[in-house]
This record gives structure tokens, sequence and C-alpha cells, in this order.
């Protein structure tokens, strides 16, 4: 396979906000949907391997890394109408959508609100309704956020990898180079609280049943965030799902880093599965 090609940095005109955009490769498009707290850096490693098939499409959600703020609500559905704006701003009529985190959510209202932009759909650490244990995590979570102690509001992320990584030499060394890819200032921190409300408000039980797309839910038995049981509960609830649980070291709510060689490949075979045509 050829080593695929990073596109030029660049920024899209997407209703009222200009959307920082960086793509990697060709082919069938791949719209990557970002988690909280995230800017598209968070995927300059894993992209170009999935772009090695596909035209994969990464970029920052309002207000965060080099995107604008804009005005209006920031919830989920904005969030999935602002994905569909990327698409119809870049020329897609149809791709291919890895949501991750509230990236999935977002992936959700996009996959019920325009079926025909849809083609296949992998949620990865994905929910469809808040229960009590992870209101309480994520309202623990932002609270640093809303107060503004960014130094306890990263901490608390720790909660995101395995505690075998945690406890290793290498995590150190990792967090280093996640650090500048993390919300830093004002806005952006402001922008984070808005985040958190959309996950804890975020609820498609009801509807996703509705989802057509063929759908890969991918889910980590550490994960404490959007714990397992959640991803199977969307996998049972949207027709034909498929539902790959990851267990053992690793298999947190960042499984996606922590077991890339086997994430990746995965998510290869099921788009390579469901083409566009």
């Amino acid at each position: 396979m050829s080593t695929p090609t990073t596109h030029a940095p660049r920024t899209v005109q997407v209703g009222d906000v200009s959307v920082a955009v960086q793509e990697y490769g060709d082919g069938e498009p791949l719209l990557i949907v970002n988690g909280t707290t995230q800017s598209l850096g968070w995927w300059a490693e894993m992209a170009p391997v999935l772009a090695g098939r596909h035209r994969v499409v990464t970029y920052d959600l309002r207000g965060m890394g080099g995107s604008e703020r804009g005005s209006g609500e920031i919830s989920v559905a904005s969030l999935a109408a602002d994905a569909r704006g990327l698409l119809e701003a870049l020329g897609i009529e149809r791709a291919h959508v890895l949501g991750y985190s509230l990236g999935s959510a977002i992936a959700q209202e996009l996959a019920l609100a325009a079926p025909e932009r849809v083609a296949s759909l992998v949620l990865y650490c994905t929910w469809a309704r808040t229960d009590g244990f992870q209101r309480a995590v994520i309202t623990g979570l932002a609270h640093p956020w809303r107060t503004g102690d960014l130094e306890a509001a990263l901490g608390a992320l720790g909660i995101a990898f395995s505690p075998q990584l945690l406890d290793s030499p290498q995590f150190g060394e990792l967090i280093e180079q996640l650090l500048p890819l993390f919300p830093s200032t004002e806005q952006q921190i402001r922008t984070t609280v808005e985040q958190w409300d959309a996950d804890l408000a975020h609820d498609t039980l009801d509807r996703i049943g509705g989802i057509t797309a063929p759908t890969l839910v991918v889910a980590g038995e550490q994960d404490l965030l959007t714990p397992p049981w959640h991803g199977r509960q969307v996998a049972e609830a949207i027709p034909g799902a498929e539902l790959e649980l990851f267990t053992g070291p690793g298999s947190s709510h960042a499984l996606g880093v922590e077991r890339a060689e086997e994430f990746l490949p995965r998510v290869l075979q099921f788009l390579g599965e469901h083409p566009l045509g």
C-alpha cells in the first residue's frame, strides 16, 4: 500500500463558522468526528493508516482547535448539522462516518437526520442515553473545566486511559505529545463545558432503531466514560449492527490509541465490507 497523501490544512466555511479541516489520502470519503476536548491533531497518526484506502476528513468541532465558535447553542443535534454542512461544503454527497465518544453521538444524529449522506457508521465508545453512572463521571470530569482549573481538568482525563498505560513508563511521553492537542484558550475551555453539557443531554435511545446505515459499534471493557454496556445497548437497538468488544489491557476509552494495531484493521475491514456503491 502506497503512502497516502497528507493534504494541506485548510478552513472551510460552514454556516456562520470557519472550520479547520485536515484531509489525508484519496478514495471513498471517511468523515471522522471528534470527541469532547479533542482537536483534529488527535488523528494525525491514525488517519494516514485509514487513508491507505480512503479520503479521510478530520476537522475541529466549532469552538475547538482552529474552528470558530460562531453563535447559537452547542448540542449534539447542532454539531450534527455542522457535520452535514461540512460534507456539503466539501462536495461529498455520501461518506462513511466514524464518530468517537461525543463524535459517536453526533454521528448517530447525522445518520438519523441525513441517512442519504451516511454510507456506513462506526460508533467508537458510544452510548444512546446517559445513565446514573455515566452522569456521575461526566459531571466530575466537567467540573474543573467550569471553574477554569485546566491542570485538574487535564489530570482527570487520565480516566480515559487504561490502568496499565497510566502506570507505564511510556505514559509521560504520550501525554507530552498529546497536551498541545487539548483546549488551552478561554474560548476553547468554555466550549469544552458546552460539549460536556451536550454529552449529558444526548438521548437517541428511542430513535436509533431508525438508523439504516450498516453500523459497527466498538466498545471497551475498561471504558469508564462510555462503559461497555452502553455499546451493547446501542448495537442491540440498531438493526443489523455489529458489536466489537475489546477486552483486557488497553480496552479503555482510548482503545483506538492503546490497541491501534487491532482497532484500525477492524475499522478498515468493516468499511471494506460496505463500499459506497
